[in-house]
């Protein structure tokens, strides 16, 4: 049985996948500084910690980060270390170990800045705008220069569970709509490519696959291909919720104004779609909140 080490596993992302996998009988090593049970931390910044979590692994998907461009910005510093310094020490790791595991690493849509062309193909130059873009940009060259079986994906608001964080923009919105509140849109032409956690969770199980069997991944987009901007984005929550209303703000200087990714490649490599409409995933989790 394959042994799989997941890092950020107890993340958005990390814990929706390593259900996943455990469903299909993969025994996963879960490493996160949350939920520590007060013995060695699991922590990707400790070189000894990451190798002990890699002892016996065949594969690894590396998901810990500092994982917001809001809080790249406040620590711009602390980013970089994380995720470059990290990634650096989950490869190290997994070269010492002997075993030549698969790695596959989370990326980010933020790398691309604002793109030329739409939808942005995964061949598109990388022009990062923020810290926390850098800092990916940083870690995709470490994976591609890493001697190892590696691949990146790259992810695009993902959404989909009232366990996210409260601030980011699609649980906001839901949450506000349910309570009947006010969703607040800093930008209202600032367009995205949302894909539900769901959808998200399935191609990195596809990747999983891929990888386990011995194959190779180039880097991939896991995205919808559907342009929303943050305006749609509150309309389809109020009329989720049947109530709400609309109050429009600034756009952040940091943030990336337009994104809509190409979801080709992954349709052809891992025979992937993302297949929950916007509307349905956002009626969810408003109802999500509205139970709880």
């Amino acid at each position: 049985m394959s042994r799989i080490l997941i890092t950020g596993s107890s993340g958005l992302i990390g814990s929706a996948l390593a259900r996943c996998l455990r469903d299909s009988g993969r025994e996963i090593v879960a490493f996160d500084t949350v939920g520590d049970d007060g013995g060695t931390r699991r922590d990707i910044l400790l070189g000894a910690s990451v190798a002990r979590a890699m002892d016996g692994c065949t594969g690894v998907v590396h998901l810990a980060a500092v994982s917001r461009v809001i809080w790249g910005e406040r620590d711009p510093a602390r980013c970089r270390e994380v995720n470059v310094a990290g990634t650096r020490n989950i490869l190290a790791a997994a070269r010492a170990s002997g075993r030549d595991p698969w790695v596959l690493v989370a990326s980010s849509r933020e790398v691309y800045g604002d793109a030329g062309r739409f939808p942005v193909p995964e061949s598109a130059p990388l022009r990062p705008l923020n810290a926390y873009a850098r800092s990916k940009a940083e870690v995709e060259n470490l994976v591609a220069a890493a001697g190892l079986p590696a691949s990146v994906v790259r992810f695009s608001s993902v959404y989909g569970s009232t366990a996210d964080h409260a601030d980011r923009v699609a649980p906001a919105f839901a949450r506000q709509a349910a309570a009947g509140g006010t969703l607040r849109v800093d930008g209202a032409g600032t367009t995205l490519d949302f894909t539900h956690l769901d959808d998200v969770a399935a191609a990195l199980h596809r990747a999983v696959d891929v990888l386990s069997a011995g194959g190779a991944l180039p880097p991939l987009h896991l995205v919808s291909g559907r342009a929303t901007t943050l305006l749609e984005l509150a309309e389809i929550a109020v009329a989720a919720a049947g109530r709400g209303k609309v109050e429009l703000g600034s756009a952040r200087p940091y943030d990336v104004r337009k994104f809509v990714g190409d979801p080709a490649r992954a349709a052809e490599v891992l025979g992937w779609r993302a297949r929950t409409p916007l509307e349905d995933g956002m009626a969810r989790l408003v109802q999500g909140f509205g139970a709880s």
